[in-house]
């Protein structure tokens, strides 16, 4: 009865959902694409055979996480075709990059049970695999109906999510139940998740270390690093407000003794270095930009940037998608967006595996094992507020022996945690020919 009440609200809310799809498609033209997938309707012929391995991205980050177990899969499933869905933008035009000949790539059924069950009819996949955390109630009842073994992989849970999910456990527990198999990042994760009656078959470690950095973005940007004047910081995935607390930082005097910079007067925080800002979504490029050149700060797009060299500027602002290896290679230090607002922090990993110490703030709930972790190795560094993050990540760029020693650190982090997409390709394997 609970899952059928909940059925019918999302019935009810289909008329939102496009009215939402709509505007979002304003700014990011790919949310106008295909719609009436997201509600099971598809143009493409119904498969006949059960031979889909369905991997379930959700956005930008899980699509980059589910390329090294797709890669995994394909190398021990010769033949395999690829059945890839997206709920967001950025999740849908990066899962271009990992289709092949044979592979589809569609929406996300709506979760209600009419749209999952046109959705499972249609493409008969042979096993789901969710990346980190899209448990959804109808899919995983519309899957075990439908007999496709269900399976959260690199799956996440946090103390905040725990809670919300045990205050909803007439909804949330039956669907956990529900799956047939989970693999957590973590021995923390996997506790949470049996709580909530998840059937946890193993922790296998976060795939995320398991992703190889752009080389030619991660050396472009290292060739700009070495044109640059000063040393630069990056404001990586910056979140809503967290802009502003930085242009509340600039405003501040910083004495000549703690700068290496020969000027009659005392310079602002933002002069001291460069500072490029990369926002974690693309619809609010233009709202940062404009936020900093209200403050009387030059700002110069990545995407204006002629033959790729940064122009002289206050404010360098990433405003591309796919280029984190570019910005983090561009970076000599990184502050982490997300982690300074109370939102749980983005993912540091990328970072690190580019050699790219990061600062992170008190706000790490989302990632709190690689933000542990990443500590403990001496590549990342807690700060209590975004302020004293600054402070000390310009303290940081400009002690040379310091900052080689975190570089280090952050690229033997990625190489001590490489593995897991392999060992949970080889239990999804296992599973389909048990």
């Amino acid at each position: 009865m609970i899952r059928f009440l909940y059925a019918c609200a999302l019935t009810l809310m289909q008329p939102l959902v496009r009215r939402k799809l709509a505007r979002r498609a304003l700014d990011e033209p790919v949310y106008g694409e295909a719609v009436e997938e997201r509600f099971g309707h598809y143009t493409a012929p119904a498969e006949t055979t059960s031979n889909l391995i369905w991997v379930h991205a959700v956005s930008l980050g899980e699509t980059r996480a589910a390329a090294v177990l797709v890669a995994q899969l394909r190398a021990q499933l010769p033949g395999m075709r690829l059945l890839l869905t997206h709920g967001t933008a950025t999740g849908r035009v990066q899962g271009r990059s990992l289709l092949r000949d044979g592979d589809l790539q569609v929406w996300q059924p709506w979760d209600t049970s009419a749209a999952v069950a046109r959705f499972l009819a249609h493409f008969r996949p042979r096993i789901g695999l969710l990346m980190e955390t899209e448990v959804w109630p109808n899919l995983v009842a519309g899957c075990a109906t439908a007999g496709v073994p269900l399976c959260l992989v690199n799956a996440r849970l946090s103390d905040k999510s725990l809670r919300q999910a045990e205050q909803l456990g007439w909804l949330s527990r039956p669907a956990y139940r529900g799956l047939r198999a989970v693999w957590a990042q973590s021995e923390a994760d996997a506790q949470r998740l049996r709580s909530l009656g998840a059937p946890v078959m193993g922790v296998m470690g976060n795939f995320k270390f398991d992703a190889t950095p752009d080389a030619t973005q991660l050396a472009q940007g290292k060739a700009m690093r070495l044109q640059s004047a000063k040393p630069v910081l990056v404001f990586a995935s910056s979140r809503e407000g967290e802009e502003a607390m930085l242009l509340e930082k600039f405003k501040q005097k910083v004495p000549l003794a703690t700068v290496d910079i020969a000027q009659a007067a005392p310079e602002t925080i933002a002069n001291t270095v460069h500072w490029l800002i990369v926002p974690r979504h693309p619809q609010r490029f233009a709202e940062v930009a404009k936020l900093f050149e209200d403050a009387g700060l030059r700002v110069s797009r990545r995407s204006n940037w002629v033959d790729g060299v940064p122009a002289e500027a206050d404010i360098w602002l990433g405003d591309t998608l796919g280029e984190m290896a570019l910005y983090f290679g561009l970076a000599d230090a990184a502050l982490l967006g997300g982690s300074f607002a109370p939102l749980g922090g983005q993912n540091l990993i990328e970072a690190a595996a580019c050699g790219c110490p990061v600062v992170m703030g008190p706000h790490t709930f989302n990632f709190a094992e690689a933000a542990q972790l990443a500590q403990a190795a001496g590549a990342a560094f807690v700060a209590t507020d975004l302020a004293q993050a600054v402070d000390q990540a310009i303290a940081l760029v400009q002690s040379p022996q310091a900052l080689q020693q975190a570089e280090d650190a952050a690229l033997a982090l990625g190489l001590a945690h490489r593995g897991a997409a392999q060992r949970t390709a080889e239990a999804v394997i296992a599973l389909l020919l048990g």
